[in-house]
């Protein structure tokens, strides 16, 4: 205990070991869908489903612990969702490159960000962010995660006309998720110990004489990875037609990471007066996690809003992550246990995963409470905010809403004589957003 405490300074930040389990066990268990989704998504370009799994599993436990380790924050990594896709559909399935190819270009976005990290620019990089925009982007990933919630739960649904609408509330999957949110705002009400936790755990247990969640077993032989393990083909991807998707590569993992770093960080108290101490070394344990992966046979790795739930029951050290890295490696033994938590449920053609809503929802929940701390009644301060937190549930995505943030707020600075307020950082990203509309 001793020896943990000095390390991660529990007693200092109100926490004990105890906690810290919990909430690295209740983050795994927000996340660990990405153990199966991921292989489904890349196994569509060719790729083996195991050596995916194995290669995901692993390149998690890697960048989670550095992220433990170095920038001792309990903020979890794995390959990201969004870019997994533009690896697989646009990437290797319209563009036509080979999926060694993407993983050549995935590696090197991942060198460019080691560097920069070693220069030491991110914390510079999250101080120039406006506080207005460090709680906005708060709130709005707080929308985003709720939103991906109701749709994994099967509450939101797709509705021709009118983009989404009320899914089926007396299907089974509908009636767990709804289970699953008033048991976990109860025991939260009732300020008990790992409510979330427990929220997950009871969910999952009426599941299964539901039907809905199915029991697979426990344990099973790791898969082999040597089928994607150093295949990437890193000269290939430095053909002149790949130096925009090395770009989309580096630009996604910088704003999604950035942006998840300040929404986590600010509700959880992270962020001293405007910085987030330990920055760099945040951004050089996501770096590492996407060459790694890159090496071992996996998409672009990140840091996951899901983590949100970990710090929601308490974790506020490194310790949590420490917890969260081990579990990825014993996922790769005991793969059905984890499948029972994060797997997938179809129903009517949707894929949902019932468990895992509910915390998410109640996450979303958590995160709107930095909405209060934005200044309302400066239009400029405002407008951006508004535009930030709107557009990333909206647009699902965490890039998309910094970019509205980031040029409307220049653009109403300039415009009301009050441009000497922006930091030129932001200026900068403004024009490049631009560029990037313009060029799409």
């Amino acid at each position: 205990m001793g020896f943990l405490d000095r390390s991660f300074r529990l007693k200092e930040n109100k926490t004990n070991i105890r906690i810290e389990l919990v909430g690295g066990l209740t983050t795994f268990m927000t996340m660990s869908y990405i153990i199966f989704v991921q292989p489904a998504i890349l196994s569509s370009t060719g790729m083996d489903k195991g050596a995916v799994m194995f290669a995901t599993c692993v390149s998690s436990a890697l960048a989670t612990l550095l992220m433990g380790l170095l920038a001792k924050y309990p903020i979890a990594l794995a390959p990201a969702m969004g870019h997994n896709i533009f690896f697989a559909v646009i990437v290797c399935g319209t563009m036509g490159y080979s999926w060694q190819v993407a993983l050549g270009a995935v590696f090197i976005s991942g060198a460019i960000f080691i560097i920069l990290s070693i220069i030491g620019v991110w914390e510079s990089l999250v101080a120039s962010v406006p506080d207005s925009l460090k709680h906005a982007i708060a709130v709005g990933i707080g929308l985003l995660i709720a939103l991906i919630g109701l749709e994994y739960g099967g509450l939101v649904v797709d509705t021709p006309g009118v983009l989404v609408g009320l899914g089926d509330l007396t299907s089974r999957p509908v009636v767990l998720v709804l289970f699953g949110v008033i048991l976990t705002a109860v025991l939260m009400a009732f300020k008990v110990p790992g409510a979330i936790l427990i929220g997950i755990l009871g969910t999952a247990l009426l599941g299964i004489p539901l039907g809905v969640v199915k029991y697979h077993g426990l344990v099973s032989s790791p898969p082999s990875v040597l089928p994607t393990l150093f295949k990437l083909d890193i000269l290939g991807a430095f053909q002149t037609g790949l130096f925009t998707v090395i770009f989309i590569f580096f630009f996604l993992d910088l704003f999604d990471t950035m942006g998840t770093l300040i929404g986590v960080s600010e509700p959880a108290g992270f962020i001293k007066k405007g910085r987030l101490p330990r920055a760099n070394q945040a951004m050089f344990s996501d770096a590492i996690g996407t060459v790694g992966g890159a090496l071992l046979g996996t998409s672009t790795v990140t840091s996951y809003i899901e983590s949100a739930t970990g710090i929601a029951q308490g974790a506020r050290t490194g310790l949590a992550n420490i917890f969260t890295s081990s579990l990825f490696i014993i996922a790769l033994f005991f793969s059905p246990l984890a499948e029972m938590i994060g797997g997938e449920y179809i129903h009517n053609g949707l894929v949902l995963h019932p468990v895992v809503a509910p915390p998410l929802i109640i996450v979303g929940y958590l995160m709107m409470r930095c909405v209060t701390f934005i200044k309302w009644e400066d239009i400029t301060e405002a407008i951006p905010a508004f535009l930030t937190i709107i557009v990333m549930p909206l647009t699902v995505s965490i890039t998309e809403g910094i970019a509205f943030g980031f040029i409307s707020y220049s653009l109403l600075k300039l415009v009301t004589g009050k441009g000497r307020e922006v930091h030129w950082i932001i200026y900068l990203f403004s024009f490049l957003f631009i560029i990037r509309y313009l060029i799409k």
